[in-house]
């Protein structure tokens, strides 16, 4: 037994607290002893128990009478309450169950608030990852741009690439493309500089000259006025842009040919 419990017990507070003596302040201190110290728990029950041999020794048996009049007198002025008979160490015992109950209520709202910011934070994650994931697919796509006006620029750079000035004749007077042609490097590619409007069931196509025959190298577009690539055709003889039917045409018109020019060769 330890000095503190030692000290406890020699206190007159547990005779105090059995006849009802004690303040609030000193009740809770008696009860907090009482629930954590099997000592002072088996003096209380001692104490306890020598009060009720006590009280019944020194009782004075009442009149029989005297009881009868009591109990009338109570039944018609005063209702009966009941007493509660639990010990007072189990008020304590409420308070920490509320307590403890406070406690999960308020752990149960924490977690909940947590997990919810959790999803938040993961939502904004992926946020931020398709964001990148974009960035990075816009960057590939920049640099491959790049790369193809890079190639496009050395291409036109190069000694070896021939470029052609093709103007409209009378019928597409505003006609002007321009060819560049690398027969090393066996590239083409078209620049349509400006193109007469037409009527929304027409195109202009352009054909590469070939041993008599002439050959599709696609269509051209005003929406499209960019430098772009075009089929490469060995030993053509020349170039010529006409009128076909929306869609582009299998053989050329030539009846409705605005513009042609002639190929040089270095072979």
């Amino acid at each position: 037994m330890n000095d503190k419990i030692t000290t406890f017990l020699n206190s007159d507070l547990l005779e105090k607290y059995l006849i009802g003596e004690t303040t609030s302040k000193e009740n809770e201190l008696i009860e907090n002893y009482i629930s954590k110290f099997p000592e002072v728990e088996n003096a209380y029950n001692t104490m306890q128990h020598h009060l009720e041999i006590t009280s019944k020794f020194h009782a004075v048996e009442a009149p029989s009478s005297v009881l009868v009049n009591i109990l009338q007198t109570l039944d018609d002025e005063n209702p009966v309450i009941k007493l509660d008979t639990k010990p007072k160490t189990q008020k304590s015992w409420y308070g920490y169950a509320i307590a403890a109950s406070f406690v999960a209520v308020l752990f149960a709202c924490a977690s909940a608030f947590i997990f919810s910011k959790n999803l938040d934070l993961k939502k904004e994650n992926q946020t931020v990852v398709d964001e990148i994931f974009d960035l990075r697919s816009d960057i590939e796509l920049n640099n491959q741009k790049l790369d193809d006006v890079m190639a496009q620029f050395k291409q036109l750079n190069n000694p070896e690439t021939q470029k052609y000035i093709i103007k409209g004749n009378n019928r597409a007077k505003n006609l002007k493309t321009v060819a560049y042609i690398n027969p090393v490097e066996r590239t083409s590619m078209l620049d349509v500089v400006s193109l007469p409007e037409l009527p929304q069931e027409h195109c202009y196509q352009i054909w590469a000259e070939l041993n008599g025959k002439m050959i599709s190298l696609g269509i051209l577009d005003e929406t499209d006025r960019q430098l772009k690539s075009i089929p490469y055709t060995e030993n053509a003889l020349g170039l010529n842009i006409t009128i076909e039917p929306k869609g582009g045409n299998t053989n050329a018109s030539l009846e409705n040919s605005v513009a042609e020019i002639e190929l040089n060769s270095r072979e």
